[in-house]
């Protein structure tokens, strides 16, 4: 299966021809397109898209085959893709694509295995990754230096750098958090 990044959105209707206002992603706004045929997460639909205006922070864009608000609207929401081959190679080291990052080994500081990159998400307040741990459990850490320090996508790995509470949490070797369980009272 090859790879797909996510170039922008189709964010509503705009008038009752059918214009869509699209919504990039890329470094360049208006390179939404230049990476080759755009298709829905899956594949399954492609669009041909051209460029008509601005209307805020978005394009305008004509597609093909859309021509009603109706139709229009029904394209609001559905993420663009293009093939991952598609985009330059990055240029040095420290860039790369969030979506490399998919399937990395999650690294302590001595090597040890955490775990696997599994997503890389925003939520607003900065990136976050989400690592599946060797238990088969999910762990969100910040997408930072402080958590992060090193990202080697060449070598397939990232180290983290755990927080105090989930190391805490790691070490309790109980399964259970501070204060549940044992109440310190006697039962009747």
């Amino acid at each position: 299966m090859t790879a797909k990044i996510c170039v922008g959105q189709f964010a509503g209707s705009h008038g009752v021809r059918g214009l869509v206002k699209l919504r990039s992603f890329t470094a360049e706004p208006a390179d939404v397109m230049a990476y080759g045929p755009l298709t829905d997460e899956a594949g399954a639909r492609r669009f041909t898209v051209t460029l008509q205006g601005m209307v805020k922070d978005n394009f305008l864009a004509k597609v093909d085959g859309v021509t009603s608000r109706e139709q229009a609207q029904a394209l609001a929401g559905v993420r663009l893709y293009v093939d991952r081959a598609a985009l330059p190679e990055t240029e040095d080291g420290d860039e790369f694509y969030h979506a490399d990052l998919i399937g990395l080994r999650a690294e302590l500081a001595d090597g040890t295995l955490y775990g696997t990159v599994k997503a890389v998400y925003d939520f607003g307040a900065g990136d976050m990754l989400e690592i599946r741990i060797a238990s088969g459990a999910l762990e969100m850490l910040p997408f930072s230096k402080a958590c992060v320090p090193v990202v080697d996508v060449r070598a397939g790995r990232v180290v983290v750098d755990l927080p105090a509470v989930i190391e805490a949490r790691e070490g309790s070797g109980d399964g259970t958090e501070e204060g549940e369980g044992d109440s310190g009272e006697e039962g009747p």
